[in-house]
């Protein structure tokens, strides 16, 4: 598969994730930020590094499967809800820890991860997602 074919599919798995994509070095990235009000220190944070929530995905092989990573940012009462669907949908959750100390909400940030086409993905992100609280 070509670069363009390759940017073509980004641009679609970003569309499915509503997030902005970016194509380098053979990696899709797409982001997007969550909107929930944390402060750290006690200071109001709308730090691309607090609210994120990133997906990438590459290698992509002759059977149009790809190694596809997660990670977002959660409120504690989200964890077990998203875990649960995430699992599910047999995407493999890898971590759930925190980042910040002295944030309130209380931050928690997931990654997960499968071997599967990236729209696949995509698409059971998408809905496992449903269960956050926006």
């Amino acid at each position: 598969m070509g670069n363009d074919s390759k940017r073509d599919l980004c641009s679609e798995f970003a569309r499915i994730l509503d997030g902005d994509a970016s194509f380098m070095n053979g990696v899709c990235l797409v982001q997007r930020f969550r909107d929930i009000p944390f402060k750290i220190l006690g200071r109001r944070t709308n730090s691309p590094l607090v609210n994120p929530q990133f997906f990438t995905f590459e290698n992509l092989d002759s059977k149009g499967n790809a190694l596809n990573l997660g990670e977002t940012v959660l409120l504690q009462v989200e964890v077990n809800p998203l875990l649960t669907e995430l699992r599910k949908r047999d995407l493999i959750v890898t971590a759930v820890h925190n980042h910040w100390l002295f944030e309130n909400p209380r931050a928690m940030y997931m990654h997960f991860e499968s071997i599967e086409p990236p729209l696949e993905f995509a698409r059971k992100v998408r809905e496992a997602f449903k269960v956050l609280k926006g």
